[in-house]
């Protein structure tokens, strides 16, 4: 596990071990938009899996949130970016086949942008509700 943290902190992104009992994780990453691949990256190499991908309107700005967790160790990381000014978001669908349709959910929802998505077309709403983002807070 020290391993997987030091090549963490070499993003170079804030990374926190926190108290499960407290939190449901155990390690927290707060990452540019520009260190998103790399992290998962890491990730996929230390052989985890993507457990979600979701966001948060902590308006004005939308935070987007993975999770993965290991078979073999009992270990949950959590990795946090805020959306870019143009809001998007590097994809990692290519990296985490899994990623896809969580992606495409979090377009729907929050209206991000997953920048390189191979199929950036709606999932869940009707064809009348292009552009909703059901999840955004009010202005």
């Amino acid at each position: 596990m020290t391993q997987l943290i030091d090549e963490l902190r070499g993003l170079p992104a804030q990374v926190n071990e926190v108290d499960y009992r407290k939190r449901g994780y155990h390690i927290e990453v707060l990452l540019s938009a520009g260190e998103v691949r790399d992290f998962a990256g890491i990730l996929r190499d230390h052989r985890f899996y993507l457990v979600f991908v979701s966001a948060v309107h902590l308006a004005p700005a939308i935070e987007v949130i993975y999770q993965f967790a290991s078979h073999s160790d009992p270990c949950r990381i959590i990795g946090r970016t805020q959306v870019t000014d143009d809001g998007s978001i590097p994809t990692i669908s290519d990296i985490f086949a899994g990623a896809n349709w969580h992606e495409r959910e979090t377009m729907e929802m929050f209206g991000v942008a997953f920048s390189g998505h191979p199929y950036p077309e709606p999932l869940l709403l009707p064809e009348d509700a292009a552009g909703l983002h059901p999840l955004l807070k009010g202005e």
